[in-house]
């Protein structure tokens, strides 16, 4: 990539950055007070990110090795990795930064078409793993609402029915575009769009071949490599599961549910509720506001207190913006790619 191009990248999510900050509703001193009470926790938080998108790393190399070779080294794919989800964050539409960012990075390295494929490939198993993860928090949920540890009423059912029709729905989806790829229907959905459909039908009939070698690279995946599918997802779902561990590290500060696993099941069900309720406001940058509402709205069904929905979405917002200053200024080293001919396969 150039720098040019690198750089508009690294100013559009500086600037976002900034607004968030300028917009964060929240007074100093209760922000300082609230990372003094995290404490040494809060070094357990930053850490347990570098095991996460190590993981992130580890299956989006899954993904490419499925493909064929692989010649960018680990660490670059991490650096990717982190920068792709600060871009992500920090973006309106989370998917309009880190994805054609990454493309562009790893395109020297295998080509654009295995780079675009692995890049949605990676994007596609972060999401269907959370739909998956949503899902398993409704059977959770019902079995401590059955032994009476959790409340559950007419309003939860709705909640939790509703749950579990958007999960299917999309769990359905995302098994379709595995086995027939979805790049080619995305495109041909825009053309339904005001406003993009004269784009959009230009782009399906000048990429037309490019775009089928896409979506049969997608395929295959899941079709001719399934071990490598199947690696991929599991070690995005136990991301996900070990993602609680976060919130777990902040309910102990508060001594909230009853200790042991008991609690980090708790975790769990905030982490989940909490993120599928802020993927749906997934067009605001940061995810503001819905995260918020989110952690104040599973806390609550928890049985715990405001205070504690509060410091738990403040020191997620602490991490996000440490992680995506980090994913930002990882754009400014490490950019030299070597001269490698490119792989279309």
């Amino acid at each position: 990539m150039k720098n040019r191009t690198r750089n508009i990248f690294f100013a559009f999510g500086l600037i976002a950055v900034i607004v968030m900050l300028f917009t964060f509703k929240v007074s100093f001193a209760q922000l300082w007070a609230d990372i003094c009470h995290a404490g040494y926790w809060l070094i357990a938080i930053f850490g347990l990110w570098v095991v996460l998108y190590a993981m992130n790393a580890w299956t989006w190399r899954i993904i490419i090795r499925g493909s064929g070779d692989c010649p960018i080294p680990f660490w670059k794919i991490l650096k990717l990795t982190i920068t792709g989800f600060a871009l992500n964050y920090a973006t309106p539409a989370g998917l309009m930064g880190g994805e054609p960012y990454k493309i562009l990075e790893l395109k020297p390295y295998i080509g654009a078409q295995r780079a675009t494929s692995s890049v949605l490939l990676f994007a596609m198993m972060h999401i269907f793993a959370h739909f998956w993860f949503w899902t398993s928090s409704i059977a959770v949920y019902g079995v401590l609402a059955a032994l009476g540890l959790l409340p559950f009423d007419v309003g939860m059912g709705i909640v939790l029915g509703f749950m579990l029709c958007f999960c299917s729905a999309g769990i359905y989806l995302f098994i379709r575009g595995y086995k027939n790829g979805m790049v080619v229907k995305v495109i041909r959905f825009l053309s339904h769009i005001p406003g993009l459909k004269n784009w959009s039908r230009t782009f399906a009939e000048s990429h037309r071949e490019d775009l089928q070698k896409i979506d049969r690279q997608i395929s295959e995946l899941q079709s001719q490599n399934k071990r490598s599918f199947y690696a991929s997802f599991f070690l995005e779902l136990i991301g996900r599961i070990l993602q609680s561990l976060e919130i777990y590290f902040m309910l102990l500060l508060f001594d909230a549910g009853t200790g042991g696993g008991l609690t980090f099941v708790y975790a769990y069900l905030i982490l989940s509720f909490t993120s599928l309720f802020a993927n749906l406001l997934f067009f605001m940058p940061l995810q503001l506001g819905g995260r918020e509402g989110g952690f104040a709205m599973s806390v609550a069904q928890m049985g715990m207190t405001a205070s504690v929905g509060m410091f738990v979405s403040i020191i997620c917002r602490v991490r996000e913006l440490f992680w995506t200053a980090i994913g930002l200024l990882l754009m400014k080293v490490g950019n030299n790619t070597p001269q490698l001919p490119p792989s279309n396969s």
